[in-house]
């Protein structure tokens, strides 16, 4: 059966590199196998969404996706998504490293695991801003609105914490974005205080 919890290898590096134990939550990218939106409101990302290549849909990988996917829609997923949290001793969770946030229900459901384990950190890229725009969420809980969805209008430069793909290092450095390519945790308010977080096209 597979995990609900697992550390892709920049994740391995963030862990290794700040001492902290840094663990991923995945589901299917955009859409399911079944043609489930996972990514509502994906925009231009959907033309070179990186987690519909490659391994993310060989048959041996595709499928532990899905199946975290329907353990989204379990009435038990938050206390197992708890029970593993505890299980696993992990202490930063990045909630999404593929899919997003696809209802208002669901995100009630990370809320309300983040509430229960105050002491852990949680942070999400996420398009899905809409969902929220009119919402509050816990102190340890993080969100960073990510450009390339169908309503990047929501976003407040400003004050938003945001994600931009640049083409290369050298713009990112001549926009003033920091640099979250070498390690995961740049891109949260505990390890950066710019709002401005840059990845780079790969």
């Amino acid at each position: 059966m597979p995990q609900l919890l697992t550390q892709n290898s920049k994740l391995r590096k963030t862990s290794k590199a700040i001492g902290r134990k840094v663990m991923n939550f995945g589901i299917p990218a955009f859409e399911d196998s079944e043609g489930r939106r996972t990514c509502p409101f994906a925009g231009s990302c959907a033309d070179f969404c990186y987690a519909q290549k490659g391994a993310y849909v060989w048959s041996n990988v595709a499928p532990a996706f899905k199946w975290r996917y329907d353990q989204t829609k379990s009435a038990t997923f938050v206390d197992d998504m708890v029970s593993e949290i505890v299980r696993t001793k992990a202490e930063i969770i990045r909630v999404h490293d593929y899919g997003d946030y696809y209802s208002n229900e669901y995100i009630d459901k990370w809320m309300a695991i983040a509430k229960a384990l105050p002491h852990i950190l949680f942070y999400s890229y996420t398009k899905s801003v809409p969902l929220f725009r009119d919402r509050t969420w816990p102190a340890n809980f993080d969100i960073i609105f990510s450009e390339g969805g169908t309503r990047d209008d929501l976003i407040d430069y400003d004050n938003d914490r945001h994600c931009r793909i640049f083409d290369s290092y050298e713009a990112m450095a001549q926009a003033n974005y920091v640099n979250a390519m070498d390690s995961d945790v740049m891109a949260t308010k505990w390890y950066n205080d710019s709002p401005n977080v840059g990845l780079v096209f790969h």
